[in-house]
């Protein structure tokens, strides 16, 4: 395998952090960017929403691809802080779009399953081109502002022959994702446990779960059979499709706390009741082959949260 010099934005979110030690892992010389002030090693600080910091960045190095996932994320974060929403994921892939009709480098652009809306079928990669507006109403700016991106990616591949793959992630989950109250249903509920805090679980609705470093995997072999303009939905096996109450009982009883702290209700508002996803495609090109179950991940997840926030047996 060739080594490529690449660049993780977002490289010390949780998806970042996991993928550029995977990227590592294979040998690949890897720079993290994000806004976090550190020392460490092979990292940039620049913030999305400058243009004028992403071209230093360029001026100074030069990278056979980016992996962009540098995003605002969630969906009441994106209502509540839309302006961060917009200017980050909305004009700062703009940023990047713009740096690479200059630069020419291949791009891996991380959207969203979000981007299916409301979408009542099974959830393949052509139900965004072949489908009406009608059918993929997306309830959120979060969602929007990842289509948003992902049509942009299309234009400038059209107006100006650039090469970039988007990705789809579905509800991954793992270590180095700590609590925020904007994050997805499996660190809210293991922190809530842990700190034996209540929380709410909604009847119904279901949801397939993928463990980051199995998502990774995936994400990194697109360097190895990287087909410009394709998209790809990255997630857990389809037989993982469970209720999200059913990952509520795993995560308490890996805790080890009864569901007394949980308030049961019918329906969450503005979100789809059931993702029902096609991982084919991610299967055939990438070699996609989630290994780690959600009762594992789950376990994983809770101990990496444990020594996180500090908590003794």
């Amino acid at each position: 395998m060739e080594t490529q010099r690449i660049l993780v934005t977002g490289g010390t979110g949780f998806i970042g952090t996991n993928l550029v030690n995977e990227l590592r892992s294979r040998g690949h010389e890897v720079v993290a960017l994000d806004l976090l002030n550190t020392d460490r090693e092979n990292y940039i600080r620049a913030d999305m929403r400058s243009c004028r910091q992403l071209e230093r960045v360029f001026d100074r190095s030069t990278f056979d691809y980016v992996y962009h996932l540098a995003a605002e994320y969630g969906r009441w974060n994106g209502e509540d802080y839309y302006e961060n929403l917009w200017q980050t994921n909305v004009i700062g892939t703009k940023h990047m779009l713009r740096l690479q009709e200059k630069l020419k480098f291949r791009m891996i652009f991380f959207s969203s399953a979000e981007v299916y809306g409301d979408y009542h079928g099974i959830m393949s990669e052509d139900v965004m081109a072949n489908n009406p507006i009608r059918d993929t109403y997306q309830m959120n700016d979060y969602a929007i502002s990842k289509w948003a991106g992902e049509l942009m990616c299309l234009n400038s591949a059209a107006m100006f022959g650039t090469e970039t793959v988007r990705v789809r992630p579905v509800n991954c989950y793992g270590p180095h994702e700590h609590y925020n109250p904007y994050r997805g249903f499996i660190p809210k509920f293991i922190y809530h446990a842990l700190f034996n805090k209540p929380y709410t679980v909604f009847a119904g609705h279901k949801r397939i779960i993928d463990y980051v470093e199995d998502s990774c995997r995936t994400w990194a072999n697109i360097v190895d059979n990287f087909i410009p303009g394709e998209v790809y939905n990255v997630g857990g096996r389809p037989d993982w499709e469970r209720e999200i109450k059913d990952y509520s009982d795993l995560i308490l009883k890996a805790v080890g706390r009864n569901d007394s702290l949980v308030t049961y209700e019918e329906v969450e508002p503005f979100t789809t009741k059931v993702k029902t996803m096609d991982f084919t495609k991610a299967v055939r090109d990438l070699r996609h082959d989630p290994k780690v179950p959600p009762e594992e991940g789950v376990r994983r997840t809770v101990e990496w949260m444990k020594w996180y926030y500090r908590i003794e047996e």
